[in-house]
């Protein structure tokens, strides 16, 4: 039988099939995808090929194959440096939650995360959320960051979660296809699913005052069918996005300005960073390129792997 995993939880998968028939299923013996050294062999949004099997009353599912993967979002832990997660397959498009405050989304976990959607031709549309509890200069920084994602070509929406403020365009883009939802804990995921489809009721938290960042309330990835001819996947909040399997000379390429511009350097192999006659430099100089988004590319190709969350935007 033929299905898609719907949730993962470590060591089971509950898989649908095209009937709308759910399976509670486990691996076959060793799985490995071949190419992937990952913590989880199979993700939520995976088509599977699996086995019915009836064990006293008990009916559960045996999956024997994965069919292959027409994309993926795979990330790196930040302590386990060696160990990859991959957080869901087969997306059309990922809504990445950021927000200024409780918690705050630091332009290079932005980028670090764009890097890889890029890499995978994964279309991302960034939502900044909270608008309704930003103050004027709070709205000025939202607006700065929303200009200069949208010049490189990215879409971006202020949204509020909690009053529903352009909720609809969200729900719009989500029409026909699988989109998934990511993010820091406390940025608003589960409140904004929940305002697109409140039947699925999600579970809330509040911000935790003390470290004003959010607690996780969405402990595993699961995939949704919703009444509009959309599906969403629901993940847990992510602190740090390490970049998985690119080689130095790659990264420029999901960089979309960096890109633009590579052809225009003296040497084939320019990494931008201290080659003479660098387009790229030239274009920062000019400011023609973002200093935030030259900063996180520098970051990312050296290998600085302990500022995840750092800023690194110059001040308003």
């Amino acid at each position: 039988m033929l299905g898609i995993v719907y949730k993962s939880t470590g060591s089971w998968y509950t898989v649908k099939t095209e009937e709308g028939d759910s399976y509670e299923c486990r691996i076959k013996g060793k799985f490995r995808i071949k190419g992937i050294k990952s913590t989880n062999p199979i993700a939520v949004g995976d088509v599977v090929v699996f086995e019915v099997e009836k064990i006293g009353d008990e009916i559960n599912g045996v999956i024997s194959q994965i069919e292959d993967r027409k994309n993926y979002i795979i990330r790196k832990s930040v302590k386990l440096s060696k160990q990859t997660h991959i957080i869901a397959a087969n997306i059309d498009q990922v809504f990445l939650l950021v927000t200024l405050k409780n918690p705050k989304t630091y332009s290079i976990f932005i980028d670090r995360f764009l890097v890889t959607s890029e890499a995978y031709d994964i279309k991302t549309v960034l939502l900044f959320n909270k608008i309704d509890m930003y103050d004027d200069k709070e709205l000025a920084e939202v607006r700065y960051l929303a200009a200069l994602y949208s010049k490189i070509g990215y879409t971006c929406i202020e949204i509020s979660a909690k009053t529903g403020k352009n909720v609809e365009k969200v729900r719009d883009l989500m029409k026909d296809h699988t989109s998934m939802f990511a993010g820091h804990s406390g940025v608003g995921k589960s409140t904004l699913i929940n305002f697109i489809a409140p039947e699925l009721n999600l579970k809330t938290t509040e911000i935790s005052d003390q470290h004003l960042q959010g607690q996780h309330t969405t402990t595993f990835a699961e995939m949704y069918d919703l009444n509009f001819g959309a599906r969403i996947i629901d993940t847990p909040g992510i602190k740090g996005f390490g970049i998985v399997d690119m080689d130095k000379d790659e990264i420029g390429d999901s960089f979309p300005e960096i890109f633009k511009l590579k052809g225009d350097c003296k040497f084939n192999n320019c990494l931008h960073l201290d080659e003479p006659k660098c387009a790229v430099k030239a274009a920062l100089e000019n400011d023609e390129i973002s200093l935030s988004r030259y900063r996180s590319y520098v970051q990312i190709v050296t290998g600085v792997e302990d500022t995840y969350r750092m800023d690194n935007y110059e001040e308003l």
